[in-house]
């Protein structure tokens, strides 16, 4: 039989000989089909291309299962330690200011530095002083020689009365003399004890040991008791550590200690860890020593003040710094490392390996981190395996093969291969 191009059936035959025998059926029914040769001779290459190709790779494609890392999930107490913001402060800062009025006449120490208890701050004129001091002497010296006279009359006047040879009268008065004596001279030793004290209140010295600020005033200043701040002082050891913790948190806290996830220390026993600006921990531990025991409207936080010991005056007051509470515990706590966790829009998630070892998905609560692990609340129990390095290439429900190692293929852990001489055309 011929067609219209001149190609003849035989040549059709040739061409479908060249596949197998289930082929051959098929390619002999789709030639039937049609009227056109150059149809026919298009669908028979089409063919023949896939037939190749079941012959080479086989009849179905089978993905084999991925290769992960897993973490097997075993409860254990563990340390739960929470961090906040902190300042420092002074555990005594004072004020330094003058007692007496006057003209400052000498700034002694050096603005900023650490000065010991006793050492003088600043020096007042003391010449009005020295007067007045020498003042109340003389008047002192007059009431002794006064209270002298007056017993001496007294010692006169009382033999003669008991013989009535003085009246009762000149006794009376004589006694009453000898009295306002006395306390004439009371009265003038007070005044120069005033005076003693007002002439030392010119030497300024600090009462603790501490580091100084800048002066207030300057040499030649009137000072007066209305304005006689000179400086501040402020103790350095110990020294105190401020830090709020917030409503909502105290809360949280709370409800964990009730439903036996956290554990607090005996007697508020809590460790106070500092971590300096550039991340080194403070090799001295502290102790909470005070709680506000309300809220504050305005900032609605809990103030919680601790005390550390500062030998070496290391800290400063003002210095801002991480505070570490430590003493609190987890019992029965489940941990996963960082890399297991997914984050998603819906929270954060792991891949879990069956009993048939499939991959599913299980939505986690986590509390906070310790070390490179997450703390999970809810969502995983003991004996779970966790998958950690692969979970970027899962899917629910997809086979798995654990692994000891990660693969170089693996998500999170890919390395870059020189391309080959194929990549590279």
């Amino acid at each position: 039989m011929s067609f219209k191009n001149g190609l003849t059936y035989s040549s059709s035959n040739i061409i479908i000989s060249a596949f197998k025998k289930e082929d051959n059926i098929k390619m002999s029914y789709l030639i039937r089909l049609f009227n056109f040769p150059l149809l026919s001779i298009f669908i028979v290459v089409i063919f023949f291309s896939l037939s190749c190709s079941r012959d080479q790779h086989g009849t179905h494609s089978v993905k084999p299962p991925a290769e992960v890392t897993v973490f097997e999930i075993t409860p254990k107490t563990i340390p739960a330690e929470f961090e906040y913001i902190g300042q420092t402060e002074s555990s005594r800062l004072v004020e330094i200011r003058a007692r007496v009025d006057g003209f400052l006449e000498k700034r002694v120490y050096d603005e900023g530095s650490v000065v010991k208890e006793g050492a003088e701050l600043f020096l007042m004129d003391k010449k009005p002083f020295e007067a007045s001091l020498q003042q109340a002497r003389g008047e002192l010296a007059q009431q002794e020689a006064r209270l002298q006279n007056a017993r001496a009359t007294l010692a006169r006047i009382k033999p003669l009365a008991e013989k009535n040879a003085m009246s009762k009268k000149d006794l009376d008065d004589a006694i009453g003399n000898e009295q306002t004596a006395q306390a004439a001279l009371l009265t003038a030793q007070g005044k120069v004890r005033q005076a003693e004290l007002n002439l030392s209140y010119t030497t300024i010295i600090s009462p603790v040991m501490g580091i100084t600020s800048k002066a207030r005033k300057q040499e030649g200043s009137y000072i007066s008791s209305a304005d006689n701040l000179l400086t501040t002082v402020a103790q350095l050891n110990p020294l105190y550590v401020n830090f709020s913790i917030s409503e909502n948190e105290s809360v949280r806290i709370k409800d964990d200690v009730k439903k036996g996830l956290v554990k607090l220390p005996k007697n508020n026993d809590y460790s106070i860890e500092i971590v300096l600006s550039d991340g080194k921990p403070y090799p001295h531990r502290g102790k909470v020593n005070f709680a506000e025991p309300s809220f504050s409207p305005e900032t609605g936080t809990f103030l919680v003040r601790a005390e550390i010991a500062n030998p070496k005056g290391e800290l400063r007051p003002g210095q801002f710094v991480r505070v570490r509470v430590h003493g609190v515990y987890r019992p029965n706590a489940i941990v996963v490392p960082q890399r297991a966790v997914l984050q998603t829009a819906q929270g954060n998630v792991v891949f879990v390996v069956d009993k048939d070892n499939k991959a599913q998905v299980r939505p986690l609560r986590t509390g906070e981190m310790t070390g490179d692990k997450w703390i999970v609340l809810e969502g995983l129990t003991g004996g779970e395996r966790v998958v950690v390095d692969g979970a970027m290439k899962l899917s629910p429900g997809a086979a798995v093969r654990i692994v000891t190692s990660p693969s170089p293929t693996t998500d999170g852990n890919q390395q870059k291969t020189a391309p080959t001489e194929k990549s590279r055309t």
